[in-house]
């Protein structure tokens, strides 16, 4: 271990962020109340031939409920933060862990990360149960019932145990075995399984939750097909899934990739958009692929991943880093001395992670917005603008999506353009691009 990263350097970065971004986060909360509750009273002028006021105004106060759990959020997230750094929650669970254990090189450490993550998800439980239960519920969206929330819940627990232990023990040997570049063999690792993932989730695991069935409606099958042909897209399948057994929000991805690639549609997509408003959600979807948007984000995951992982391997090799976030890389004297502190790095970085990554926030936001422009302008261009911009219409209604979102809290968090500017675009493109003829 070296001592060059002075811990109370590590204290101080640590407390320091940890403020500016409950201080930022706060400050986007309570402009984006303030601008949603200022423009509650009336439909913008865009949205007025489309959008009733009832509908609006349930949109707005289903987004005020969820700044106020947000608001709630924040404290109880920042005290967990806390409770683990440097109130010593960390330190005293790996203690634990050595007394119950002992210093088993691989069993101790793998046996602490499970032990961190199933806590963590058990403290992520109450604001998780009043989301769906209390806030989706109100606002009628919660199809969730208590019995398959609990059979979902076991089974993700159960799915986490066998994928993570196995590959989380590949990560503890790596650092344990391969010396200092260790970091680039979990890197090689970790794009693997998020790669084997994209073929193993859509075929194996996601039926395990859901009902995945083929389109049925040969219309619109001959429909989606012909654009898939013309998009020069091929897919394994066209499958509706039954999201309305959880919800009735509506969406529609692509997933997989090769042999494994999918359509599919939930069913609540199906029952509020006509067949030509679908071809087009399905151009926009199609519009990524095109524009290689999936590859440029595997790219970008790759290239994130491989800068966090650099700067582990330098953090896990200094006292400072440990000591700094409340933790001790070493066993006591009265346990026998040094120990591997790989599973201690591992929960630092990913409690501390976090902190730098959300200033980085506005300008993954950004990327992100760029590309559903580009997918609608493709969708406008293959099929027509105008089915997109009513199928959006529909989505934004049916969703509760607020169309008076505060511009700046847009800018930091907002994947997807706002309602204004992204029907702004489509109408802008429906004027320059021919709508094509029916299929």
């Amino acid at each position: 271990m070296n001592n060059t990263l002075p811990a109370p350097l590590v204290t101080f970065v640590f407390a320091a962020l940890l403020l500016a971004r409950a201080a930022v986060q706060l400050w986007l909360l309570r402009r984006q109340a303030r601008c949603v509750a200022q423009h509650r009273g009336a439909v913008p002028t865009a949205f007025a031939a489309t959008i009733d006021l009832p509908a609006h105004q349930k949109a707005a106060d289903y987004t005020l409920a969820r700044v106020r759990l947000a608001l709630l959020a924040l404290p109880l997230e920042a005290a967990v933060l806390l409770g683990w750094t440097l109130f010593g929650g960390l330190q005293a669970l790996n203690v634990a862990l050595l007394e119950a254990i002992g210093p088993r090189p691989l069993l101790q450490p793998l046996a602490l990360l499970l032990a961190f993550g199933a806590i963590g998800a058990l403290l992520d439980v109450p604001v998780s149960l009043y989301q769906t239960f209390v806030l989706e519920q109100r606002f009628g969206f919660n199809r969730t019932t208590w019995r398959l929330w609990l059979v979902d819940t076991a089974k993700s627990a159960l799915l986490a145990l066998l994928l993570a232990a196995p590959l989380l023990a590949l990560v503890l040997l790596f650092m344990q075995a391969a010396g200092g570049a260790w970091w680039l063999w979990v890197w090689a690792l970790w794009m693997g399984f998020s790669l084997l993932m994209m073929v193993v989730w859509p075929m194996w695991i996601a039926p395990l939750f859901n009902r995945f069935a083929p389109l049925t409606d040969a219309s619109l099958a001959a429909r989606l097909t012909a654009l898939m042909a013309r998009a020069g897209l091929r897919a394994s399948a066209l499958l509706v899934v039954d999201g309305s057994r959880r919800s009735t929000h509506a969406n529609a991805y692509f997933t997989g990739f090769g042999a494994a690639r999918r359509v599919v549609l939930f069913d609540t997509l199906l029952a509020q958009l006509a067949p030509q408003e679908i071809e087009a959600v399905l151009a926009h979807e199609i519009g990524h692929w095109r524009r290689r948007h999936i590859a440029r984000r595997v790219v970008a995951l790759a290239a994130m991943s491989l800068a966090a992982l650099a700067a582990l391997g330098w953090l896990a090799g200094q006292n400072g880093f440990y000591a700094g976030l409340g933790t001790a890389p070493n066993l006591p004297a009265s346990m026998g001395g040094a120990v591997p502190s790989s599973a201690l790095a591992l929960i630092l970085m990913a409690l501390a992670a976090p902190l730098a990554g959300f200033f980085l926030s506005p300008l993954l936001a950004a990327q992100s917005r760029r590309y559903e422009f580009e997918a609608d302008a493709w969708a406008a261009l293959h099929t027509s603008a105008q089915p997109l911009i009513s199928a959006l219409l529909k989505l934004y209604r049916d969703n509760a999506s607020t169309l008076t979102p505060d511009a700046l809290y847009a800018r930091f968090y907002y994947s997807h353009p706002p309602a204004a500017e992204r029907i702004a675009q489509l109408e802008r493109l429906a004027q320059l691009t021919p709508a094509l003829p029916p299929a």
